[in-house]
């Protein structure tokens, strides 16, 4: 009690809620912030908005009438080309390239990281290396081998083909993931599975997969994102019948035809980003923990 007195209490002193470094902190978080955030309230606002009230350039204010008439136009009306269908068919497309690339790309690079982090062969690390390189090739200088390659197999032009391109070009990157999270845990689990007689398979299967929840929840946002935003590959390695979303939403924005429709260009350009927004912020607190867990770590 005497020393209490003489020297006050112990312990690191409480800090102030409104310090110089928590201004500056929190005053650059505000305003990085709204510099992303006013684009989109900007794209929404407009969406919601007639063409006799976007003429008035109030661009910044919100609709006088809200009218949901340009996102059921982007979704089902809108000129994608020579069609008047809107975004849908080209949803219905993105999806049926997204669903078997994403399953396809992670299962097999999921099983080559497991291979390479706990089943090391003879030229497992010139395999690794190799691969790794792969993934920083300019996907330009690519493009006309594989319209050959495709030609050849006759996948030009159809969806499986362009499935085939982002399950490949998903590889290296989706590989170098699981190999690091695999090998950051620990080397007993691995050791004990193999005194207790499992192989190959059951290890996978029965330790490893289980434990690995975080790390293919950052794959799938990758390969989503990746997969679903991808404009170049759709549009030379797709025809207009099976043009994906982006594909068409470029067609519609671009469009030199008639009146040019703000309102319908942003609720076609919402309407096309929602997919990897949803997953994202369902899945965001096991994407965080996915990194932190080894998904970086060389």
């Amino acid at each position: 009690m005497a020393d209490t007195a003489l020297h006050g209490p112990k312990g690191p002193k409480p800090k102030k809620m409104l310090s110089r470094g928590n201004i500056m902190l929190y005053g650059t978080l505000i305003v990085v912030s709204m510099y992303y955030l006013l684009p989109l309230y900007v794209m929404v606002v407009t969406s919601l908005k007639g063409m006799p009230e976007i003429r008035m350039g109030n661009v910044f204010g919100p609709p006088m009438e809200i009218t949901f008439e340009p996102w059921v136009k982007a979704w089902s009306g809108a000129c994608t080309g020579i069609n008047c269908d809107g975004l849908s068919r080209g949803f219905w497309n993105s999806v049926q390239i997204l669903i078997p690339s994403v399953l396809l790309s992670i299962t097999i690079a999921s099983v080559n990281g497991y291979a390479l982090a706990n089943w090391r062969f003879k030229g497992s690390e010139v395999f690794f290396t190799i691969l790794i390189i792969g993934a920083f090739i300019p996907y330009q200088t690519m493009l006309y081998p594989i319209v050959i390659m495709l030609r050849e197999i006759g996948l030009m032009g159809d969806l499986w083909g362009l499935v085939l391109v982002h399950t490949v070009f998903g590889m290296p990157i989706l590989t170098l993931l699981f190999r690091n999270y695999f090998t950051a845990m620990p080397e007993e689990l691995f050791k004990a599975a193999r005194v207790d007689g499992a192989g190959f398979w059951g290890i996978y299967f029965q330790i490893m997969l289980p434990m690995a929840l975080p790390i293919f929840v950052v794959a799938i946002i990758l390969q989503v994102t990746g997969i679903w935003n991808d404009f170049l590959f759709g549009v030379i390695y797709t025809k207009p019948a099976t043009y994906p979303m982006t594909v068409q939403l470029n067609n519609i924005v671009n469009s030199v035809q008639g009146v040019k429709e703000y309102n319908v260009n942003m609720a076609a350009t919402l309407l096309t980003g929602l997919v990897p927004l949803v997953i994202y912020f369902a899945s965001g607190k096991l994407f965080v923990r996915g990194i932190a867990a080894g998904a970086v770590k060389g």
